[in-house]
């Protein structure tokens, strides 16, 4: 890795860190008002956040972040992340209407992170898992070298200690700036959730709004479960895309998760209060023939 962008993830992290205390643009103004994305209902955004960020009005489920996502399904005070030193780089020196650097400086500043997926170890009352989430708000949840890496990582931890794996997929698909090296992670991560297989340990898939491109084009559509948040966007192509290249009018809703459940593509979809509760009952049905 490059030492000069190394060392910049390492300063820019620090300081992002201590601005996170101190600087009121990262505090959450618990005052304010949100308006639903879906039907535009004005809302309290405390209301909002004791609901999980699920519209009261209209049952939308908005995006959230990682550590959202963690906090809702992880027991009190039980995640440990790894993998978190990990930094993407520019092996292509890639530039289109930016540099690749400059794209993840901007991430950088924006998240705080140095990569679009959070990986670690928690238990979902009292089950020990190994828990990966993207985090959609660092370059759309793009799949790139790291985060295949931190994936392909959770499986081997899983091996090692009997766990079974959970992903959380919230992505626009593989990341266009890391080309070749990006797509390899497709059939890297696939390989490596086909070594759980041969364990006997379970993956459970979940597809949040969006699950697009080359995550949905391998490891997320490969769980023992596959689950998905309702009214979840999920596909390859977007449906405009598809609509040139056939030239046919698509079925309403055709991409959403409802639509998904009810032609085969997924097994369930659940309410986002209800999720730990769910994962709860299928990893204790996994355990008891794969790591009791």
């Amino acid at each position: 890795m490059d030492l000069n962008l190394k060392s910049f993830f390492k300063k820019i992290k620090t300081d992002i860190l201590e601005k996170q205390k101190n600087d009121p643009q990262f505090i959450e103004n618990q005052s304010h008002w949100v308006k639903c994305p879906s039907c535009e209902a004005l809302m309290f955004f405390k209301e909002v956040e004791n609901l999980n960020h699920v519209c009261p009005k209209c049952n939308f489920h908005m995006r959230i972040g990682a550590k959202k996502r963690i906090d809702l399904l992880a027991d009190e005070g039980s995640f440990v992340e790894f993998d978190s030193e990990l930094h993407p780089t520019d092996p292509l020196s890639f530039v289109d209407s930016k540099s690749y650097q400059k794209r993840l400086e901007e991430a950088l500043h924006k998240t705080g992170k140095t990569s679009s997926v959070v990986s670690g170890e928690c238990t979902i009352d009292g089950i020990a898992v190994q828990l990966v989430v993207f985090d959609f708000s660092f370059l759309g949840g793009s799949l790139g070298s790291v985060e295949g890496e931190k994936i392909v990582r959770a499986c081997n931890r899983a091996i090692e200690k009997r766990q079974g794996v959970i992903i959380i997929s919230a992505s626009g698909g593989a990341r266009m700036q890391e080309s070749t090296f990006s797509l390899m992670q497709m059939a890297k991560t696939s390989a490596a959730l086909r070594k759980l297989d041969n364990e006997g340990l379970p993956f459970i898939s979940i597809l949040t709004d969006p699950t697009f491109g080359g995550v949905s084009a391998s490891f997320a559509f490969l769980g023992d479960i596959i689950m998905a948040e309702p009214g979840a966007l999920i596909g390859f192509a977007g449906a405009r895309v598809i609509k040139q290249t056939i030239g046919k009018d698509l079925p309403d809703g055709f991409q959403k998760s409802e639509f998904l459940l009810e032609h085969g593509s997924i097994d369930m979809v659940t309410q986002r209060s209800e999720m730990k509760q769910t994962l709860h009952d299928l990893l204790k049905l996994f355990y008891k023939d794969a790591v009791a």
